[in-house]
């Protein structure tokens, strides 16, 4: 999802929300109030986050679908959801506990593994109304949530209570915020015009880190070894000194790199708006296209087991293998 693209979608759910204000739709029920509809169809539709709870694999999408595999894909089951909302990513900081994260500020937690689902908080009515992008949590006590306009929440006990952090975030603009993820032992969070925030740990506060990019990012990923970053027009980012300076990475691509994440084996995976893929091997160094099929536009990736690599796009979850 590029900027224009999340911005129309946000402004279509916005326009929905005030009809149903004036009753310009008749029967309409809160997707807040609906549980997600049990549906075959379910995994087959726009999936947009993957995570690993164990050797359970988790993903998250359109109308509050959750749907979570024990064999790396060959078989799905449907979780038991209580809204309808449409989630965009989703964290597990251990094999038990997750939380996912979507539109109309939605935040969700599971404590089983994926299997069922309680709302920990939502856009009604003290809380703004705004798409939550990602979610990453420390362990099972300490995370943050990012989205639209800025917005950065974090939690300190499991979820029971979100406070806004964006006075602590360097993002006085209030861009949107798409990823929050740690590399090795640093936090970072990517948004749009290049904004790339880093946690001090000694201030707590979100660290605006300068980049020679100044297009939108929509991840970061990396090692122990390095650092990457990666946006609009296949532009992707390296560092290997905590982000004190920054090398492009070719990929040869001018599409969206949309989504990453690294395998068991340390190798970093891209993956495109359009369907391209990539490996690295070499801490993000170097990243190879891998040979597809056929395209699969991915929206997250995950490395999964036997060498395979998963993509959740619109089709749902794609697993391909890796050379």
């Amino acid at each position: 999802m590029n900027a224009r693209d999340f911005l129309m979608a946000l402004a279509a759910g916005t326009a929905l929300a005030g009809m149903a204000a004036t009753g310009a739709v008749q029967g309409w029920t809160d997707v807040l109030d609906t549980p997600a509809l049990k549906s075959p169809l379910a995994q087959r539709g726009l999936l947009t986050g993957l995570a690993r709870a164990g050797d359970r694999i988790v993903a998250v999408g359109q109308r509050g679908h959750v749907l979570w595999t024990d064999n790396a894909g060959q078989e799905w089951r449907q979780a038991e959801v209580p809204v309808s909302s449409d989630l965009v990513a989703v964290h597990f900081p251990s094999t038990s506990q997750g939380w996912a994260v979507g539109h109309d500020g939605v935040i969700l937690h599971t404590a089983d593994a994926g299997k069922t689902w309680q709302r920990q908080r939502d856009g009604r009515p003290d809380n703004a109304d705004v798409p939550l992008l990602d979610v990453w949590f420390r362990d099972e006590h300490s995370g943050y949530a990012v989205g639209a306009f800025g917005t950065l929440l974090e939690t300190r006990d499991g979820g029971a209570t979100w406070q806004s952090a964006q006075a602590s975030a360097d993002n006085p603009k209030k861009m949107h915020l798409y990823a929050v993820r740690a590399v090795g032992d640093d936090v970072w969070i990517a948004g749009e015009q290049g904004l790339l925030l880093k946690l001090d740990r000694a201030s707590g506060r979100f660290v605006a880190v300068p980049l020679p990019y100044q297009g939108t990012l929509f991840g970061v990923t990396g090692t122990a070894q390095a650092v990457v970053v990666h946006g609009l027009r296949g532009n992707v980012l390296r560092s290997t000194d905590g982000g004190a300076s920054w090398q492009a990475v070719p990929t040869n691509v001018q599409v969206g790199i949309t989504a990453s994440a690294t395998d068991a084996n340390g190798r970093i995976l891209l993956a495109s708006q359009a369907g391209h893929l990539f490996v690295s091997s070499d801490h993000g160094a170097v990243f190879a296209p891998i040979p597809l099929e056929r395209p699969f536009p991915a929206a997250a990736v995950l490395g999964a087991a036997s060498g395979r690599v998963l993509v959740a796009g619109p089709r749902g979850v794609l697993a391909q293998p890796l050379p």
